[in-house]
This record gives structure tokens, C-alpha cells and sequence, in this order.
């Protein structure tokens, strides 16, 4: 078997078997197939495609390129959760405990923020003392003792995927959806779950910005997860508007905390439920969603999900006072108010610009190895749907220096769009793909 002779069957759309693909990726990983010969193959890829097959044998070879997590020693129904990233985004924050505190062992890797969309790791480390680095071992003694883990991704999880991932981002490939389905679900194969619900974003501040391309990326997800014998679903959720009130690391903490006690924004609140019913009908927990939506609120009214949580805070070393006084998470020292230029009703804020706004404040990355400010960000006073008066207070930035928080304060006010009419109620949930 030779690299040229691959290369050359996908330049002419003939499709490859799973061995070669395996062949593919091992080869590559050995250092036999060099970096301009995968290149070459990965842009056939992009012209001509992979079928669903192809897709499918790419993902597990390089989910087992690395360690493959053995949950099977951990009793009970293991699932995991995954979004394809978006502003505001704290759901992992929230649903993991409320499932975790059902029964429902959560088992989570997560990554950290690169642009503006942020990272869940970054997030929790907003909590002081909070391990995210956890051995396999850790991990999985997390699960079983707790409930439920998050844990940032081991370096030995998929590493092909790595490899492969790095080389597409500089090669123009990083937007071919069968190569993100691949990378997407090669991670989540090796991390172990039995259950694997996806939360595809969709909008303008999301990666795939239509419904379309979402539509297409979600059944690739979920057709992946079949033919590897995993339950998946997947839930297409708008991103057209930064998702709760706060973007930034400390301010989503607070926020899913806020949550958790019960204070719960509707935009949040559709996308909790819509995930958390999909994972509690796979798992049997539930017989429909209405039994299922009743069994989530109970959570949160009880309190036994914000237990949960802190319980989570307190195995893995972080500091549980900070989880019931958000007061005492970081905050940023220089704040900027925004304020409505006119009379009428918020309509929206681009959710692009606010995570550039965000970011500008010092809450995300432009670069991998950049440093965050843990207390930066953004919080919305007013949302989608709300009506305002002229010169009303509507938004704050949080930044530790004049000029950023200066820079931030401008792109949030760009961002902000007023109309005379009020808005149509915003539908988070766009489409589940079972």
C-alpha cells in the first residue's frame, strides 16, 4: 500500500476502504506518510468528499490513535455532551450537574477558548485551586465517586486528530464538514460515553453560520455515532444572539451558578431542556419529554443540581466558597456602561462583534499560547426582545486597562441594534436530529 496510490484514488473520486484509511492515519501518526503527502490527500478530500463510510473509518482510526478511556468499570449509563462552540456558551456548565445529579453519569473533556467563543476550562478556572488536568485514572475515579467529571483533554485523546486538525488550519481545510464531524467525534469516541448528545450552533456567531451547513454538519455527527454503535443525538440551537446575559470566564460562572439556583434566562432555559431531554430519553431515564422536562425542573427547584456542582468544585480541589458568593470570582477593575442611543426595543446584538468585544477585553485568545483575564468580559443588562429608553443603561464591558476596556466598549456598542417594533419571540431550538 503507498500514500501516492491513496492520494491518487480520492484525486479521481474513487472511494477508499476502511484499511486504507486506517493505513492512512497510522502512517501518518509513524511519520511514514510526510506532511505534504496527507496535505495533498485532505484537499482530494475537500473536492471530491468522503462518503459517510469513509467518514466514519477516518473517525475511528483517530479516535484510537491514542488511549482509548475504559469506562466500563464505572456502574450506570455514562454520556457526554459537546457544542460546537458559540457566545455566551455555558451550557456545560449548567446541564452536566443537573444530569449528574439524575443519575446519569457525565463524563466530560473539555478544550480551551481560542477567539471569542470561549473555552470551558478556561471557565472553570476562574475558580481558584480547580484541577482540570485530571490523570485517566483521576478521571475516571471523578465519575464514579461524584457523578459526573470535566476534565481538560489529554494529549494522548485522538492525537491524530490533533495532528491532522493543525495541519488543515494552515492548509485552508479547517471548513470541510466531514473533516470536522471526523474531528469532532474522533474525541468524543475515545473519551467512552454510551451516550453522546451535540448541541450544533447555528448563526452568526457560530460556525456554521446557516441552517443549512448546520443541518448537514448535525446528521454527519449523529450518522457517525450510529455507525460506531454509540446513542447520539444532536440539537440545532441558534447562536444568531450571545446565549444568556454574560460572555466572559468568571461572569459565565456566575451566571451557571445563577442558573443552577434557579434564575435561569428563557434562551438558556429552552437549550438545557432540549439537551437534557434527549440525553434522559437515550438513557431510559425518561419515558417522554414532558416526564422528562419535569424531571430537570426538580433538579434546579431542589437545589440538587447546585449541590452537585459544588460537590464537582470540591473533588477537584477548587475553592466552593467562590461557587456560593459569586462575589468573591475575579472581576476585571475598569468598567465601561453602554448605553441605548435611542428609544425602541433590542432586536439584537450581533453576536459576532460582541464575542470580538469580548475578546478585546481580555476574555479570550487570539492565539493558543496568549494569556486570559479570567474576569473580562461583557454582561447584558438588557436582551433580545427588551424595550429601552433613550440613553438607558443596557450592557457593561469589564477589562483591566483603560484602553481595552476603551476598544471593547466600542465594538458593543456597534453591535447593539434597537427597532421601533418589538421583536418576535427568539425559538432557540431549530431542529433534533436523532
Amino acid at each position: 500500500m503507498r500514500i501516492f496510490d491513496l492520494i491518487e484514488k480520492k484525486k479521481h473520486n474513487i472511494a477508499l476502504t476502511d484499511g486504507e484509511i486506517a493505513y492512512l492515519v497510522k502512517g501518518y501518526m509513524s511519520g511514514e506518510i510526510e506532511d505534504y503527502q496527507m496535505s495533498a490527500f485532505l484537499m482530494a478530500c475537500w473536492f471530491h468528499k468522503l462518503t459517510r463510510k469513509e467518514t466514519t473509518a477516518l473517525t475511528l482510526a483517530m479516535a484510537h490513535s491514542g488511549e482509548m478511556t475504559n469506562l466500563h468499570d464505572v456502574a450506570g449509563i455514562k454520556a457526554d455532551k459537546h457544542s460546537t462552540g458559540g457566545v455566551g456558551d455555558k451550557i456545560t456548565l449548567i446541564l452536566v450537574p443537573i444530569m449528574a445529579s439524575l443519575g446519569i453519569k457525565m463524563a466530560k473533556t473539555s478544550g480551551r477558548g481560542l477567539g471569542y467563543t470561549g473555552g470551558t476550562i478556561d471557565k472553570l478556572q476562574s475558580i481558584d485551586g480547580l484541577n482540570v488536568q485530571l490523570s485517566q485514572e483521576a478521571f475516571i475515579e471523578a465519575l464514579d465517586k461524584i457523578g459526573m467529571v470535566i476534565s481538560s483533554q489529554s494529549g494522548n485523546l485522538a492525537p491524530a486528530d490533533k495532528k491532522i486538525y493543525a495541519l488543515r488550519d494552515v492548509t485552508a481545510l479547517v471548513d470541510d464538514r466531514a473533516l470536522i464531524a471526523s474531528s469532532i467525534m474522533s474525541k468524543k469516541l475515545a473519551a467512552g460515553a454510551d451516550i453522546i448528545v451535540l448541541d450544533v450552533k447555528c448563526g452568526s456567531g457560530a460556525f456554521m453560520k446557516d441552517m443549512h451547513s448546520a443541518q448537514h454538519l448535525a446528521r454527519l455527527l449523529v450518522d457517525i455515532g450510529k455507525d460506531a454503535n454509540r446513542q447520539t443525538s444532536a440539537v440545532i440551537t441558534d447562536m444568531n444572539v450571545p446565549l444568556g446575559r454574560a460572555v466572559g470566564n468568571a461572569l459565565e460562572i456566575k451566571e451557571a451558578v445563577s442558573c443552577l439556583k434557579g434564575e435561569m434566562p428563557q434562551d438558556i432555559e429552552q437549550v438545557v431542556l432540549a439537551l437534557g431531554t434527549q440525553i434522559l430519553l437515550m438513557s431510559q431515564k425518561a419515558a417522554n419529554e414532558e416526564e422528562a422536562v419535569s424531571m430537570i425542573r426538580e433538579e434546579i427547584e431542589s437545589l440538587r443540581a447546585f449541590d452537585k456542582f459544588c460537590a464537582f468544585v470540591a473533588h477537584q480541589n477548587g475553592d466552593v466558597a467562590q461557587v456560593k458568593d459569586s462575589t468573591l470570582l475575579p472581576r476585571a477593575a475598569v468598567e465601561r456602561r453602554i448605553y441605548a442611543p435611542k428609544q425602541g426595543y433590542i432586536c439584537g446584538y450581533d453576536c459576532e462583534m460582541v464575542g470580538k468585544a469580548a475578546l478585546a477585553a481580555g476574555a479570550g485568545r487570539e492565539k493558543k499560547e496568549d494569556d486570559i483575564d479570567h474576569g473580562a468580559g461583557v454582561y447584558l443588562e438588557k436582551v433580545y426582545g427588551d424595550k429601552v429608553d433613550k440613553d438607558q443603561w443596557v450592557a457593561t464591558v469589564y477589562a483591566s486597562g483603560e484602553s481595552k476596556a476603551d476598544q471593547a466598549a466600542q465594538l458593543l456598542q456597534a453591535s447593539l441594534e434597537i427597532s421601533q417594533k418589538q421583536p418576535e419571540k427568539r425559538m432557540m431550538i431549530k431542529e433534533i436530529i436523532h
